[in-house]
């Protein structure tokens, strides 16, 4: 059960922990989560490990957004489980009801940045759009349908993000990625590629990856593996536009929230 942890995740980022351990309720601390819960199968080594990759790999997120804790707890709200419950093949999975980022212990490494970005999605919407929009609902998602936008520079910024993400460069019609996702959904009888919050997710773990700063806890797969080649993560040419708008727009967050310290 514990091969999943066992294999050494890569990383090059700079040391957070000064080789010391960290517990969950480090995390907790420190971030400012919710609530952390531990399935009742997971060992204690396996809780360990699970904590430093964790602590790690937020850390790291940390750094390369350039943002306080309390962006990557979303200002407290968001909830973290590992080792609970879970489907057949599936990894890990965000659940807005409860805004909880489930993790499985078996293979959940290399999902974290895709279920958190996920997360903050969810928790971005009701910032983006005014009125709020219903409870469960996405910014990706409330975006597409032209939902409207509440006036901010900082709202400005990500309405770009998605601009560059779903339309074409005339803003007349989706965007290539956008077509080649649906083409894959036909293909394969679904609607699942082609939803925006999965488009989100895909483009921003995909960007991260692209950084120079690796985690392979915190996200893996998105270029060189089977579903990468298939065309579900974004090409080179529009990662790197997202990623010049995304981080100047985490950067510029981190900023506002720092000087209202």
């Amino acid at each position: 059960m514990a091969e999943a942890l066992n294999r050494q995740y890569y990383r090059n980022g700079p040391p957070h922990r000064a080789g010391a351990d960290v517990s969950f309720g480090d995390l907790v601390k420190i971030f400012g989560f919710n609530s952390i819960h531990i399935g009742r199968w997971v060992q204690n080594a396996e809780q360990q490990q699970a904590a430093n990759l964790f602590y790690d790999a937020l850390c790291d997120l940390q750094l390369i957004l350039q943002v306080p804790e309390q962006v990557i707890s979303l200002n407290g709200s968001l909830a973290l489980t590992y080792g609970i419950g879970g489907q057949r093949g599936v990894c890990a999975h965000y659940q807005p009801q409860g805004r909880i980022l489930a993790l499985a212990k078996n293979a959940g490494g290399g999902s974290l940045a895709h279920e958190w970005f996920h997360a903050f999605d969810h928790y971005i919407a009701s910032k983006l759009f005014s009125p709020m929009p219903p409870a469960n609902r996405f910014a990706s998602r409330c975006w597409l349908e032209s939902m409207p936008q509440h006036q901010h520079p900082l709202n400005a910024l990500l309405d770009q993000v998605f601009i560059s993400l779903f339309l074409s460069a005339d803003g007349n019609s989706e965007s290539d990625y956008f077509r080649h996702c649906r083409s894959l959904d036909t293909k394969q009888q679904q609607l699942y590629l082609a939803m925006p919050e999965e488009m989100a997710a895909r483009a921003f773990e995909n960007m991260l990856q692209r950084q120079s700063l690796k985690n392979s806890f915190l996200v893996s797969g998105t270029l060189q593996s089977k579903a990468a080649k298939l065309g579900v993560y974004p090409d080179e040419p529009l990662s790197t536009a997202l990623s010049q708008l995304w981080l100047p727009y985490f950067h510029a967050l981190g900023q506002g929230l720092r000087q209202q310290r």
